[in-house]
């Protein structure tokens, strides 16, 4: 009986922490697996700092998801004393003509100002000569403009990573890490994970296990996931306060006929002391156990000579510190969220595509109550299995 769970979660990262500590918090017995020890930099979850966005140009269906974590990250840091969410405001600079293929919009700005005013969120559209005048240190074309919002933030990865743990730990969750599965297996009786160390019987599992999801899908679901290696540089500044977030909003970059963007990240004090960005490309995938993890000066320099000096002053070449991170991509950049296809004791986790940690707090809690009394305050259909 020892072995036995109403819940396992398989995969501590974002959604896996907050799924956990909202079960146990719930009064489940969950045990929780995964093969690192959260909070690590093997996947997605990592960084020190991730956007967050009200107004969400990959479509509506993700605005009740940000707005309901948003309150759960407040929620989390009143109970803890952690600081895990700041709002600092954030411009998303798109190009006014032709295709900018990033997640699936022509114009995000445009996109992302329909959003807000389905919503009623506030923001500001502006053009290249005012955002020059508000931003004197990026660069912006003339064929450019941005949507500027005020509840843009951030939050810190790690942080959340781990402060959900503890919670989770402390309602009665039972942790494993270092521990690897090996298999999960479902039939109308429960279900049983083996690891590398043992086997564990729970009446359901909830599958999230980011760049290592794809054996755990159904074999006609498995092209959904693709794994990509994204980097992200944290590059030294001539002014390292100027870039601080109480000065400046992050920056999200998208370009015509590009499938990606560059990022430049708000500086937090307890930080690495330089300035975060990040791109995203999509030309290669990569196995999530080969995936090289370290980052070489050429790509560095690479970063800094494509993105970094032509758009952003006052930054220099030099790299305080690097890292990959891996993306779960799906072909519509969209989340899978929903009951495994071919056993109903199964839940897969999987909000894909560099996008996800934002909403991961409201996730966890709608896939608690999923799977505890079979439905969620939230409506997750728009990320069912197509």
């Amino acid at each position: 009986m020892n072995n036995h769970f109403d819940t396992i979660v398989i995969g501590l990262g974002a959604m896996g922490s907050a799924s956990a500590y909202h079960l146990s918090k719930m009064g489940a017995r969950v045990l929780g697996l995964d093969q690192f020890e959260p909070p690590h930099t093997m996947g997605s979850s990592h960084g020190e700092t991730r956007f967050t966005r009200l107004a969400v140009g990959e479509g509506a269906a993700y605005v009740p998801l940000i707005q309901r974590s948003n309150v759960l990250w407040s929620e989390l840091e009143a109970q803890t004393g952690q600081t895990l969410h700041r709002f600092t405001g954030g411009y998303i600079i798109s190009p006014k003509q032709g295709k900018s293929a990033f997640h699936g919009q022509d114009d995000f700005s445009t996109r992302t100002a329909q959003i807000a005013q389905q919503y009623g969120i506030a923001h500001t559209l502006l053009d290249a000569a005012d955002l020059r005048q508000r931003m004197p240190m990026l660069n912006v074309h003339d064929d450019e403009h941005a949507y500027y919002e005020a509840t843009h933030g951030m939050v810190v990865p790690e942080r959340c990573v781990q402060t959900q743990l503890a919670l989770a730990r402390q309602h009665g969750a039972v942790m494993h890490t270092g521990e690897r599965v090996l298999s999960c297996e479902a039939s109308s009786a429960g279900v049983t994970v083996k690891t590398q160390r043992d086997t564990y019987q729970a009446d359901k599992a909830i599958i999230s296990a980011g760049a290592w999801v794809k054996p755990f899908l159904p074999a006609r679901h498995q092209a959904l996931a693709s794994i990509y290696r994204q980097l992200i540089c944290w590059f030294e500044a001539d002014d390292l306060a100027a870039f601080h977030a109480d000065r400046f909003p992050w920056v999200l970059w998208t370009f015509p006929n590009v499938h990606g963007c560059f990022a430049v990240f708000a500086r937090f004090s307890d930080g690495t002391p330089a300035v975060k960005c990040l791109t995203e490309t999509y030309d290669q995938t990569v196995d999530p156990d080969t995936a090289n993890r370290t980052v070489s000066p050429a790509e560095t320099d690479a970063m800094y000579e494509q993105f970094v000096q032509p758009l952003v002053r006052g930054l220099r070449r030099n790299c305080r510190k690097a890292a990959a991170c891996l993306y779960t991509n799906t072909p519509d950049e969209g989340f899978i969220i929903d009951q495994h296809p071919e056993h109903d004791r199964l839940w897969i986790a999987s909000p894909c595509s560099g996008h996800g940690f934002k909403h991961s707090a409201a996730i966890g809690e709608a896939l608690a109550q999923w799977t505890t009394r079979g439905h969620s305050d939230l409506d997750l259909s728009a990320f069912s299995f197509k």
